[in-house]
């Protein structure tokens, strides 16, 4: 009977092994990045900045398209008495927040000498600069996202990016701008993991670690917020690319 009972104890770990293995391999990478719309305006060969300024990221509430799904948001939303106004300030201030101190933070893991400020550049110093703004911010259908997945209900953020060069006593110049856009992807919904059980005759299984990836790979909030970081991630490879393409950053820094 124990021999038969650790027979089936050791089927259920495997299955659950398995399920969450492929799971975990479907959630991996699925998240969608990218850079459009480059324009270049200014060749630098004889640059070489000192300092790169990344200045706060503008966004506007107004762009602010919140998550209202579900009886558990309107409820939490009654609750704190946030108004859909409020709601979007914070989503906008976060998202914007988050963009502008990870591409600091990419930046200086490149090697580049990264501040972030809203203060104008020294005079005297060369300064490549960063700057744009959040174009919308969509925190999606988190309902339809966990349930479905696959694309359904994903959240997005976007943003328009220009960078300029300041050389010492000069005035700055445009360099180039770009469109960046980041997506949660096509995260598989539970209903899809809970195939991978199908086929195997692990359902309650396999949807029970499809709904704990979720529960672990997405916090109720943090959406938009992880889009902008991975927005920031694209933002600072194609500064350090500009550097790479004018020949005063090493292309093997770039990663």
């Amino acid at each position: 009977m124990f021999a038969a009972l650790n027979s089936v104890r050791g089927k259920t770990i495997r299955s659950a092994s398995a399920a969450l293995a492929f799971s975990a391999m479907l959630l991996s990478g699925c998240a969608a990045a990218s850079v459009t719309n480059t324009t270049q305006y200014s060749t630098l060969t004889q640059a070489n900045p000192q300092n790169v300024y990344v200045y706060t990221f503008a966004s506007n509430p107004e762009s602010v398209k919140l998550d209202n799904s579900g009886l558990v948001h309107k409820l939490s939303a009654s609750f704190s008495g946030a108004s859909q106004a409020a709601s979007q300030t914070q989503e906008a201030a976060a998202a914007s927040d988050a963009l502008t101190d990870e591409v600091v933070a990419k930046l200086q893991s490149m090697g580049m000498h990264a501040i972030r400020t809203d203060a104008p550049p020294p005079a005297d110093q060369n300064v490549l600069i960063v700057e744009g703004a959040v174009g919308s911010i969509d925190a999606g259908n988190h309902r339809r996202r966990t349930l479905i997945g696959l694309g359904a209900g994903k959240s997005e953020v976007t943003a328009h990016v220009q960078v300029l060069y300041k050389p010492a006593g000069g005035m700055p110049q445009l360099v180039q701008t770009f469109d960046a856009d980041a997506n949660s992807g096509h995260m598989p919904g539970v209903a899809e993991t809970a195939g991978v059980g199908a086929a195997a005759g692990h359902i309650a299984t396999s949807a029970a670690v499809g709904g704990a990836l979720h529960v672990g790979s997405e916090h109720k909030g943090d959406t938009v917020t992880s889009d902008a970081k991975k927005l920031a991630d694209s933002v600072a490879k194609q500064v350090a690319q500009i550097g790479a393409a004018q020949g005063w950053m090493s292309g093997d820094l770039v990663k």
